[in-house]
């Protein structure tokens, strides 16, 4: 028989109720209830559904065991560094989602949300302590407890008390989604932890700056900093001592710009790659799209190789001449041919002891590939104009805009080239499979570009921030960079980045389809090229850009019979940007040349 209930405990329990779904409802849009509705379980097809996101249901123990292993294959640091750049790309992801289903709610509703995904995914109550924002004057500063952390209580479970605060993932993610939203670095830090003792733990979180700024906090986001085991030797060493003893100078305009930043899944494989090839001498073939940064990982490589104190010569073949790629490839002799006035080595022998990174490899002609074949099988090469044969130590890496199979399959790369370049390949993904790194990118090029303009630029909006994160990036890292650079110029010194800093009020994108511009309310927008029409000549409504172009370029390749130089000349640019320009078209110089002769 049931026992029965007094008024006082029927009334007690619907005080609780009441309570629960209070607090479920409380706050700015997205509320605990609003996260808690986009939860599914659908259990028939083996699937847990955040709105459209796939999940994983992983228990505590699964979880601890997971980060025993990390720690005991990669050490403390490596498996904090790990575990802080997992979570940061979480964090970034899920503020990126809260932005595109609940674009209305303000600021601090989208700050909210990141301390409920926390609860809601069973890792950490929060407490907020404080939470202050202001974008326009670039400050940030929050203080938050967390109570029952589970990444704290699974490190004592496995190690006992820590003299350091252990709550990894959970920084990483606060960091990430805090550095979303603001379109700045956000780093927080632990300052309490109940992993060494402590009731709760406590967090704080800024803009990085002088203060925060140091290696230890810092160090596990550059992900340019891998060095291999067993690859030391005694110069590298000392110098590596000489420039640790140096005094640090920062120099914004210097070449801190060129280094590989990201956290993303994608970026990570192809270091990862770069780690098991470079203590090798195998020559590697890098694929990416134009503008993914094949230079920087090439460069990563050969730091990171047994070959790092030699040279690092890199030859982009699509701007060399035909006529001059020997040349510049094997080097000339004195009197080779008229104004070969002086013996003048070419990039093998540069690069010899140390790494040949030759971009564009698809550029080059026929000829000159079975030159290049002859030397990668010989390890010898023979200037213009010499009859001596010179041996050389190269270590190759070659880079490719383009499928170079389908190159061999349409007869325009040799088949023996390829197979002799194709030893290692490594993909380089474009930057919209990698955007839970765009705001890292921002940050690290508005830094930059502010430290070399020298102004001070505060963050971004909002509209800027979500405008970066929503467009496509047909030109990849490199477009990021100069739409930063642009909006770091255009915006006023001491204040934000906003969205028409960034883009053109009659349309951003070059190419044929949907374009942005800012529309009448300052929000930035999708158009189709119906919606520019008016905007253009007539002309050019029934004509595609690419096809007049082609129809200009022939007129002037069939004018000067193929002449790339004055073709380039009577069009205003370049020879290297007029070939480049031939090559994407398809257009061959060499089918206009002798008219009268076809």
């Amino acid at each position: 028989m049931p026992r029965e209930l007094r008024l006082s405990e029927i009334a007690a329990q619907a005080k609780r109720a009441n309570s629960v779904e209070d607090a479920l409802h409380a706050g700015d849009p997205p509320t605990l209830h609003d996260l808690t509705e986009s939860l599914r379980f659908t259990p028939n097809d083996g699937r847990i559904w955040f709105d459209t996101r796939r999940m994983l249901l992983f228990g505590a123990n699964s979880f601890g065991a997971l980060r025993r292993e990390l720690i005991e294959a990669l050490g403390p640091i490596g498996a904090r560094d790990l575990l802080m750049r997992v979570g940061f790309s979480a964090g970034a992801s899920d503020a990126t989602f809260v932005r595109k289903h609940w674009p209305d709610s303000d600021d601090a509703g989208v700050l909210s949300a990141g301390e409920r995904l926390h609860a809601v995914m069973g890792m950490v109550k929060v407490e907020t302590i404080r939470r202050d924002h202001d974008i326009p004057n670039g400050t940030f500063d929050a203080e938050f407890l967390w109570h029952d952390s589970i990444e704290a209580a699974e490190h004592v479970k496995a190690y006992g008390l820590s003299q350091e605060p252990i709550c990894w993932m959970q920084l990483g993610y606060a960091s990430g989604y805090a550095s979303a939203f603001y379109g700045k670095r956000v780093i927080y830090r632990e300052v309490e932890c109940a992993g060494c003792g402590a009731s709760h733990c406590r967090i704080v979180g800024e803009t990085t700056n002088e203060r925060m700024d140091d290696i230890d906090d810092l160090s596990w986001l550059q992900l340019d900093r891998h060095t291999l085991p067993n690859t030391e030797t005694p110069t590298r060493t000392a110098r590596r001592k000489t420039e640790a003893s140096s005094p640090r100078v920062d120099n914004p305009s210097g070449d801190g710009i060129q280094r590989i930043v990201g956290i993303s899944a994608a970026v990570s494989v192809a270091l990862q790659k770069i780690e098991r090839v470079a203590p090798t001498p195998a020559t590697v073939l890098l694929n990416g799209e134009s503008g993914v940064g094949k230079d920087l990982f090439a460069n990563a490589l050969h730091r990171n190789s047994l070959l790092a104190d030699g040279p690092f010569v890199a030859l982009n073949c699509a701007a060399i001449p035909d006529t001059l790629i020997e040349a510049e490839l094997f080097g000339v002799e004195k009197g080779a041919f008229t104004g070969a006035e002086r013996t003048r080595p070419g990039r093998f022998e540069r690069a010899n002891g140390g790494t040949l990174f030759l971009d564009e490899i698809p550029s080059l002609s026929l000829e000159a590939q079975g030159k290049l074949l002859r030397t990668l099988q010989n390890g010898e090469i023979e200037r213009v104009g010499g009859g001596q044969s010179i041996q050389v130590d190269v270590r190759i890496v070659a880079a490719s805009n383009k499928d170079l199979f389908q190159e061999v399959q349409a007869g325009r790369f040799r088949e023996d080239l390829y197979y002799r370049l194709n030893v290692f390949p490594i993909r380089l993904p474009p930057l919209r499979e990698r955007r839970d790194d765009i705001p890292l990118l921002v940050e690290h090029f508005s830094r930059h570009y502010a430290g070399r303009y020298r102004k001070s630029i505060t963050g971004l909006t909002r509209k800027a921030s979500d405008a970066l994160l929503e467009y496509h990036y047909p030109g990849n890292i490199r477009e990021l960079q100069n739409l930063v650079e642009r909006g770091v110029i255009n915006a006023m010194d001491g204040g934000p980045i906003d969205v028409f800093h960034l883009f053109e009020d009659a349309g951003f994108s070059s190419n044929p389809g949907p374009k942005l511009r800012i529309n009448d309310a300052g929000d930035l927008e999708t158009t189709g090229p119906a919606d520019s029409a008016d905007a253009r000549p007539s002309s050019s409504v029934d004509e595609p850009e690419a096809e007049r172009e082609v129809e200009m370029l022939e007129r002037v390749l069939s004018a000067t019979e193929g002449n790339v130089s004055q073709a380039a000349r009577e069009l205003g640019i370049t020879r290297a940007k007029l070939a480049y320009r031939l090559q994407k078209l398809g257009l061959d110089p060499g089918a206009y040349r002798y008219p009268n002769k076809r």
